[in-house]
């Protein structure tokens, strides 16, 4: 019963867009944003998708050096795109896309297992209100200098438990050092609270509390969450197969972009 109500409620929505096209262009532009102690390369596997598909995919490389920086290195892909964009992020570039997501050509927010905070809000306090598995492993060290990683001998299972052995070794060995204080960054303006936002949510992460997600996530309205089962979700978007998660991201982003394509719409018809 639940799937043909979900197939009727996307045939609902394709009527919506093929109308609402006649006012507004489809939303073609998808910046992927990545999380902490990884890079982009972890977008691969949607980003392969997603290109099939037609969309023009950007990826955020974050030096995650500083939370500043990280919002800069997103604003500076954002300044690329030829037109309205859905910007994605998991985990940590949650907090990135929030603050950076108020910028006009952004229409619209997609959370993969991310974090969601809200202005005045540090990822370091809800993680504290809702620690994860990583987070209590001991897992998470820190250099002299004050950058955080993750200790290569606990890196698959806490953070890449969908990989093989191989993989995650390999991961472990080259993952980026971020800077402990990115976690204590404020943020000023959320994003979500003006813009159509959704959030895929892994129930079986280690890395986020997964409890914490739907308490952000029912703060406003307009938001939307898809269930996940799934180790650690953004670790099986390096896999070279189309696993489900890939085709999960997928679907998220398609109804993202369409919704946004019907708000635009509506919203000039409303000021005409």
């Amino acid at each position: 019963m639940s799937k043909s109500w979900f197939i009727i409620g996307l045939l609902l929505l394709s009527c919506c867009v093929v109308a609402a096209q006649k006012e507004a262009p489809p939303i073609r532009n998808i910046v992927l944003v990545h999380g902490a102690w990884a890079d982009g390369s972890g977008w691969k596997g949607v980003h392969d998708i997603l290109v099939k598909d037609g969309y023009k995919v950007s990826i955020v490389q974050e030096p995650e050096t500083s939370f500043k920086e990280d919002v800069a290195a997103t604003k500076r892909i954002l300044a690329l795109q030829d037109g309205p964009c859905i910007l994605v992020a998991h985990s940590y570039g949650g907090a990135v896309i929030t603050e950076a997501g108020t910028d006009p050509l952004v229409v619209g927010l997609v959370y993969i297992a991310a974090h969601m905070p809200d202005a005045g809000e540090k990822e370091a306090d809800l993680g504290k209100r809702f620690p994860s598995d990583l987070s209590k492993s001991g897992a998470i060290k820190k250099t002299a200098d004050g950058f955080t990683y993750l200790d290569p001998v606990q890196f698959h299972e806490y953070f890449a438990a969908d990989l093989s052995a191989e993989q995650a070794a390999f991961m472990a060995r080259s993952q980026v050092f971020n800077a402990a204080d990115n976690f204590k960054a404020v943020i000023t303006t959320a994003a979500w609270r003006s813009k159509p936002s959704w959030m895929l949510v892994a129930t079986r992460d280690r890395t986020i509390n997964p409890d914490l997600e739907p308490v952000t996530l029912f703060t406003s309205q307009g938001r939307r969450r898809l269930r996940l089962l799934s180790k650690k979700l953004q670790r099986t978007l390096n896999r070279r197969s189309r696993l489900q998660t890939e085709r999960e991201v997928r679907r998220l982003l398609l109804i993202a972009g369409a919704v946004c394509v019907f708000t635009r719409s509506t919203t000039k018809k409303r000021l005409k």
